[in-house]
């Protein structure tokens, strides 16, 4: 049975010691609470998203494939984790399972494609869309949400638009802010896409 999106949100963002557990597969050994943890990623995934605007310039077309959602993903955390780039291989408390992550993530972008191509909805929309089946998919160990929404502003970006403001504020804190996004998610999860367009646009 797959495992609601909202479930994602439910891990305390503080600057807590990072488990022994949690360390695993981290390049630098440096990083050892979770406020080190966010200076590091939060780098690094500047770094990837400038990777992701300039792939996007020169080779447009290659957006929508498992490959560049992959190398992605490699290039916002892979100064950072290990495993970064590469598909989960065990259970998490969201997420499809496993085992069905490859077969899955190439219908993601297959969809995304029909919709652009039949306008089935508003290009904002569509980006919305990708996003949710990416975090929905959860194809990686860490930082799917993050990933999910830079995947949708370069699509926003190929199709002439502003990105989303996802907003407004930094998703990683606690408050109001976070609670309007977890809530979205959650009324996607019941096949509600609305509350979650307009907050990607607000």
């Amino acid at each position: 049975m797959e495992r609601r999106l909202s479930s994602l949100f439910d891990e305390p963002a503080d600057a807590t010691p990072l488990a022994p557990d949690a360390r695993e597969g981290l390049r630098q050994s440096w990083i050892t609470h979770r406020g080190d943890l966010n200076i590091a990623e939060e780098r690094n995934i500047v770094a990837g998203a400038a990777w992701g605007r300039r792939h996007l310039a020169r080779w447009p077309a290659h957006l929508l494939t498992v490959a560049f959602a992959n190398d992605l993903h490699r290039h916002m955390l892979g100064e950072v984790w290990r495993w970064a780039g590469r598909y989960r291989t065990t259970a998490r408390n969201i997420g499809i399972e496993a085992a069905r992550i490859p077969a899955e993530m190439p219908m993601v972008f297959d969809d995304v494609r029909y919709w652009l191509d039949a306008r089935t909805y508003p290009v904002d929309e569509i980006a919305v869309r990708l996003h949710y089946r990416l975090v929905a998919v959860h194809p990686f160990p860490n930082g799917n949400g993050r990933h999910a929404r830079l995947m949708a502003d370069l699509l926003m970006a190929r199709q002439g638009q502003v990105p989303l403001t996802w907003g407004s504020g930094n998703l990683r804190d606690t408050g109001s802010l976070r609670k309007a996004y977890v809530a979205a998610l959650r009324a996607a999860d019941s096949h509600d896409l609305a509350p979650l367009v307009v907050f990607a646009r607000s």
